[in-house]
């Protein structure tokens, strides 16, 4: 059976749809709706503060909700779904608190977190709130905070000694439900794809074709090899875009018209380096057919979970009913 995940809007406003968007009534209604269409699971994004393009846009800031605390109260609504990060910017966060904050919500949703982690899109993030920091030294921050959650969600005494990250005999308790809590790590460069293998149970990324994950798996491969890894412990979750319509012409015709367009744009320089405009390879775009060829050909090349679906969208309304679509002209496909 495939999994799908389902992109929840809770830091989507200003970026992937329009303000104001999604209060905390509908993100806990589109939550549950998700679970009892058959989402496997059900992600929250991270951010902190405005991005600039999107300071520039818009008069008054953006309605962030922090993703633990959705998903914690998302986890007292729901039953099976996975409750998944996609993904918290770890150069923004504390490790020992967000160990704490990991632990708990594990406990709490009876062992259905998922963390998935990153280094962030927007540097302008980091730099604001750690100005005396210097933002290329970002990728530091990440691999320390992983090793550093690894071991605080683990040892009974955890201490760690790095150039940021310093603790000493930290007992973090309650642990995890989980003896391993899965951490899924973003990124869709050769530098991120050796963080995987080194330290994640997931790969995460972003916008990318068949062809560019089957190559990025082959790397993966020959990494696991380095490391004495076997691939098969390696979730292979790609964060795409769903666009469905009648047609290939009109789905993206309503893509070039979304908010989520500018945000492709915003971080061609970052993220999505390189993309150059050659968006409806790296998408699930078009009739409910062609989409179901799509996600065959991710298969093929090696997909193993759909997580973060991201449905565009004017309304909330409009987002229930393109997942409510997906997952009844899709989903059944792959059951």
């Amino acid at each position: 059976m495939v999994k799908f995940g389902l992109s929840l809007p809770n830091c989507g406003e200003g970026l992937i749809y329009p303000p104001p968007f999604a209060d905390q009534a509908d993100l806990m209604r589109l939550g549950r709706e998700g679970e009892g269409l058959g989402f496997f699971s059900l992600w929250a994004n991270d951010h902190v503060t405005t991005q600039d393009y999107v300071r520039r846009a818009f008069p008054n800031p953006p309605n962030y909700f922090e993703p633990l605390i959705t998903l914690t109260f998302l986890a007292a609504q729901t039953h099976r779904a996975k409750l998944a990060t996609g993904i918290i910017v770890l150069p923004l966060r504390d490790p020992i608190i967000l160990g704490k904050q990991v632990a708990a919500l594990d406990l709490l949703s009876g062992g259905r977190l998922i963390l998935g982690v990153g280094l962030g899109a927007y540097r302008e993030e980091f730099q604001r709130m750690f100005p005396r920091i210097p933002p290329k030294d970002r990728p530091v921050l990440l691999e320390e905070s992983i090793q550093a959650l690894r071991l605080l969600l683990s040892e009974k005494v955890a201490t760690f000694e790095g150039r940021y990250i310093r603790f000493k005999e930290i007992e973090l308790s309650p642990k995890p439900m989980q003896p391993r809590v899965p951490i899924y790590i973003g990124g869709n460069s050769e530098e991120g794809l050796r963080r995987v293998v080194k330290w994640g149970d997931g790969w995460f990324p972003a916008m990318q074709s068949p062809d560019e994950v089957a190559a990025s798996i082959a790397k993966l491969r020959e990494l696991c090899s380095e490391f004495g890894r076997a691939l098969s412990q390696i979730d292979i979750v790609p964060e795409l875009t769903v666009c469905m319509a009648e047609s290939k012409a009109k789905a993206m015709s309503n893509f070039r018209e979304s908010f989520l367009f500018q945000h492709v744009m915003s971080l061609q320089h970052s993220t999505l380096k390189n993309l150059e405009g050659r968006y409806e390879g790296r998408m699930l775009v078009g009739s409910a057919d062609e989409i179901i060829n799509s996600i065959q050909q991710y298969i093929d090349a090696g997909v193993t979970h759909f997580g973060s679906l991201i449905f565009p969208a004017g309304t909330v309304d409009q987002f229930s009913s393109s997942v409510n679509e997906f997952a009844k002209a899709v989903m059944p496909s792959f059951a």
